[in-house]
């Protein structure tokens, strides 16, 4: 891997290649016993509905306990596809849909919990992380398909999630909320000004 690749790698892709020596034994296992890599896509939809489910419900402990079992299975699909030789552009298409879809659920579940705590702070604020949380992935992946640069961002979802997990496993939802309307819409915002300043670099060169 050349050097400017290696620059401009997530930080999920890091972690990627950091647990690689995890996944891959895993992988292997599952494609051993006839699992497919949707299926375990799917797996991980229902357990972050799951998450959701534990959100709205307010039992935040056992939701942040769950979404750290599910964390590795949100990176083993597309382990598996690449151990069975199955990765595709379809297969990236959907992975990335379902974790648009994942994130948005467990939005939902605090929207639905300071709905019947009759907290409209929370309930906006639930609004705010989900809507920065969709356009820091949405301005990525309109930067690509116009094959612009918008590799940069203090909060991804690898770092959305490791914000959640010990936030949820200590019953401060309120403290998630807070950090991610703040900090998703600002990752939005710099990504925003990295794509204008790749596409004016551009077109002075032009």
């Amino acid at each position: 891997m050349d050097l400017d690749n290696e620059k401009k790698m997530t930080f999920a892709d890091r972690m990627r290649v950091w647990f690689r020596w995890l996944l891959d034994p895993i992988a292997a296992f599952l494609d051993r016993i006839g699992i497919r890599p949707n299926t375990v896509t799917l797996a991980g939809l229902i357990g972050t509905i799951g998450c959701a489910v534990l959100i709205a419900s307010g039992h935040m402990t056992w939701a942040g306990l769950l979404l750290l079992v599910m964390g590795p299975v949100d990176a083993l699909d597309g382990a598996l596809a690449r151990f069975r030789g199955e990765a595709s552009d379809w297969g990236a298409f959907v992975d990335s849909v379902t974790d648009r879809y994942s994130e948005l659920f467990i939005f939902f579940g605090f929207v639905i919990y300071y709905l019947v705590q009759e907290n409209p702070v929370g309930v906006l604020l639930a609004y705010l992380a989900a809507a920065g949380s969709v356009l820091v992935s949405y301005v990525k992946a309109r930067a690509d398909a116009s094959r612009l640069d918008a590799n940069v961002g203090l909060l991804t979802r690898v770092e959305r999630y490791l914000v959640m997990i010990p936030l949820l496993i200590f019953n401060q939802p309120m403290a998630i909320l807070i950090i991610i309307a703040i900090f998703a819409n600002f990752t939005a915002l710099q990504r925003i000004w990295r794509v204008r300043r790749d596409a004016h670099r551009r077109y002075s060169q032009s």
